[in-house]
């Protein structure tokens, strides 16, 4: 595994089996991570509240609150509708992953899972949030969620803002629509790569007003690109 040190972040971990938070703590400790540990999800929202973590991973079968309306309460404030979010879960059916995902998991991880791939995943949705460098004009700031060119701020959905961050992270790459599922939505998410089609064109009406839009293009039989200039 490739270290990550470089990148440590600060992790809450919210699950009520207290194997799981030593097992899966070692192992973010080892990656170069704070854990902060919490057994339910209204301790979890009092730490939150104290200090915003980086991420946080959290079980579905919570007690008392679940782990599926956590999330879906995190991104209804302001302060937390961007925190990267991670859920863990045994529940396997496509169903609970769709409603995960849905609600505003940013990746969905089956029950059991390897320590090696979860850090993965942690790292991978950390990748995702980092800051794009400016293309020409245009701006993106994941910690605030702007998106500016020159001195006029665009507005964007949560996803077309996502779509645009990774794709400007990687300017002239091609990235196939299944590419862009699991970078955007995560690689639990099943979605029609028709999905991909719909946030593009979101985006690119987004950006249009401010003569961006043509900065998303379509490579024919292959996906699509960032262009910056």
């Amino acid at each position: 595994m490739r270290n990550v040190r470089a990148m440590p972040a600060q992790v809450l971990l919210i699950d009520s089996d207290v194997s799981v938070q030593q097992l899966l703590g070692y192992n973010l400790l080892h990656a170069g991570h704070g854990v902060t540990p919490a057994a339910d999800a209204e301790s979890a929202l009092v730490l939150i509240e104290e200090t915003t973590p980086d991420i946080v991973l959290l079980e579905w079968d919570l007690p008392g609150q679940s782990g599926l309306a956590l999330i879906r309460r995190l991104r209804a404030r302001p302060a937390t509708a961007d925190l990267p979010l991670i859920m863990l879960s045994a529940r396997c059916a496509e169903q609970d992953k769709v409603l995960a995902l849905e609600a505003g998991a940013d990746d969905y991880i089956a029950k059991p899972f390897g320590a090696r791939e979860t850090i993965a995943r942690v790292h991978a949705v950390l990748r995702r949030r980092q800051p794009a460098p400016p293309a020409a004009g245009l701006t993106i700031d994941p910690g605030t969620q702007r998106v500016t060119a020159g001195s006029r701020q665009i507005a964007l959905g949560r996803v077309e803002f996502r779509l645009l961050n990774f794709l400007m992270q990687h300017p002239q790459r091609v990235h196939t629509r299944s590419q862009l599922l699991d970078q955007v939505w995560g690689v639990d998410a099943y979605l029609a790569e028709r999905t991909v089609d719909a946030h593009v064109g979101r985006l690119r009406n987004a950006l249009q007003p401010c003569g961006y839009g043509d900065r998303i293009e379509t490579v024919r039989g292959s996906g699509y690109r960032f262009v910056p200039a």
